[in-house]
This record gives C-alpha cells, sequence and structure tokens, in this order.
C-alpha cells in the first residue's frame, strides 16, 4: 500500500495545475476549424501571441526551450501559416498571423465554455483571483518579475 505524502501546498498547485492543464486539452472539443500543434508549438506560439515581434532567443528563453528545437518549431509553424518571420539574423522577430488569431480565438471559446460549464457556480472573483496568482506565477517563471 503506497504511503501518503505529507500535504505541501506548493507541491499540490503543481500537481493539481499539470493534472488540469491535461484535463482541459482531453476535453477541449475536436474543432476542424483549429490547426493542429504539438507541445512545443503550443508553447512558441503561446509566447508569441503574448509578445508579437519576439526574437527567437527570447522564446527560446522564456519557454525554457533549446534553440535548436525552437527553430524547428517556428518552421513547422511557419509552414501551418499560425506566423511569419522577418528581418535577418539576430536582428529576426517573430508575429502571429491571422490565422493563429482565429485559432487562438475558436481555443478561447472553447476553453471557456467548458470552464464556464464546470465552475459556473464558483464566485467570478475566485475566479479572478486564481487567474491573477496564475498570471503572477507565470511572470516570474518568465523572469518577468
Amino acid at each position: 500500500m503506497p504511503r501518503p505524502q505529507p500535504s505541501d501546498p506548493y507541491a499540490d498547485l503543481a500537481d493539481l495545475v499539470l493534472n488540469v492543464a491535461r484535463l482541459i486539452r482531453l476535453r477541449t472539443p475536436a474543432e476542424p476549424a483549429v490547426v493542429p500543434l504539438t507541445a512545443t508549438e503550443r508553447q512558441v506560439m503561446r509566447i508569441v501571441d503574448l509578445d508579437p515581434g519576439c526574437a527567437p532567443s527570447r522564446i527560446a528563453e522564456r519557454a525554457g526551450l533549446q534553440r535548436t528545437n525552437v527553430s524547428t518549431a517556428l518552421r513547422g509553424l511557419e509552414a501551418k501559416g499560425m506566423l511569419t518571420r522577418t528581418g535577418h539574423g539576430r536582428s529576426v522577430t517573430v508575429h502571429p498571423t491571422e490565422l493563429a488569431q482565429a485559432n487562438l480565438g475558436v481555443l478561447r471559446g472553447a476553453w471557456s465554455a467548458l470552464l464556464a460549464d464546470l465552475l459556473g457556480d464558483v464566485d467570478p472573483a475566485t475566479i479572478a483571483r486564481c487567474n491573477e496568482t496564475l498570471a503572477h506565477l507565470e511572470r516570474r517563471f518568465a523572469g518577468d518579475e
């Protein structure tokens, strides 16, 4: 029989965040209008959506990815019509396309419907505090705070 783990709020939070993210992905309805992305491409697009015009080196830094993996993801995303790269050498910048913005809009709509259905009875102020805490955590991971 497994030994129960001692309560640790930080470990519990990490475990819950990872599991909830997995469940959201599993329960997001397959939309024909959504361009399928790999896990690395999703990470890269999140950063490009939050920081249009960023450099590939900044994407690698924020995502904690190897530069070669970012380059591979950028090529794949460009081939899928999700982003454009401008400039040359170290002055390359990355921008989402209209297709990427539409893709994100469809996904956000599906996520909103899913979570509204599951959390409709939760006080909106509680949801806002949760969002603020997770956004703060994300900024800390990105080195923005």
